[in-house]
């Protein structure tokens, strides 16, 4: 049958059969009951609103995670208890947007909503509040503070060919650099010719040193880095999610040589 909605709501249920024959099915409400487990959705894999709140579950395990194409999921004023369990059923959810798990055991978990924030990073509204970038990074350091180091500390670094264009101020620097002369050729030269050689050879192009070490700086290549706040990327579920451009990213560059 190619049924889209059922409405079971404040009817006192304690149980439903199967809605397999409803493979179609997308919007449920069952809320307002005193339904204890999920056995009858089995194969409604086309639900995007799922609405249990106000029943008695206790718990959901095996019973939710082939829901992948749920958007919207109330569970709130229920009995579910192992939080821990709760979110391992959801995780496979990637479409899952809206959530609610307020009025349960489980809500009152010290960590609950970071918890849920990293665990289900789709979820944008949950328990009727948004969630907020700032909750998302908390979560990521108190869950995975290693990613979040290294999302903090990377950086890109590229060769630039560019040049600084600094020109040595000092008219002293008008001799060019003279060529080392190897001890076999002095030894094979007259001694009257190696003196003047040597001579040669000592005298510095650069009367200052200080102006030989800045036109050596000015020769390095230039070195670009690129830092970037991952935190605040979208990543692709996000991206997916949120049908609105891309702000530009807020990027520090720094040159030296």
């Amino acid at each position: 049958l190619n049924l889209l909605l059922f409405f079971f709501s404040t009817r006192g249920l304690r149980s439903i059969p199967s809605l397999s024959q409803f493979p179609r099915l997308r919007y449920l409400w069952i809320n307002n009951n005193k339904i204890q487990d999920l056995t009858f959705l089995v194969k409604n894999y086309c639900l995007t609103e799922l609405y249990l709140n106000n029943n008695e579950l206790t718990d959901i395990s095996g019973a939710l995670k082939h829901l992948c194409s749920l958007q919207i999921l109330f569970l709130h004023n229920n009995e579910l208890k192992r939080l821990g369990k709760t979110v391992k059923e959801l995780k496979g959810m990637i479409s899952l947007q809206t959530l609610n798990l307020f009025q349960n055991p489980l809500a009152y978990d010290p960590d609950y909503r970071l918890y849920v924030i990293h665990f289900l990073p789709s979820v944008q509204l949950l328990d009727r509040k948004l969630v907020t970038q700032r909750e998302r990074e908390s979560a990521l350091h108190l869950y995975n503070p290693k990613r979040a180091w290294v999302m903090q500390s990377i950086a890109f670094g590229k060769r630039v060919d560019t040049s600084l264009g600094t020109a040595v101020g000092s008219s002293r620097c008008t001799q060019p650099a003279r060529r080392p002369i190897m001890p076999s050729v002095l030894k094979w030269l007259g001694n009257v010719q190696v003196m003047d050689l040597l001579c040669s050879f000592c005298r510095v192009p650069f009367e200052d040193p200080k102006d030989a070490v800045l036109v050596r700086a000015t020769r390095r290549s230039l070195m670009e880095f690129s830092s970037v706040d991952w935190n605040k990327v979208a990543t692709c579920q996000e991206r997916r999610l949120e049908n609105k451009a891309e702000e530009p990213l807020e990027k520090l560059t720094v040159q030296f040589r």
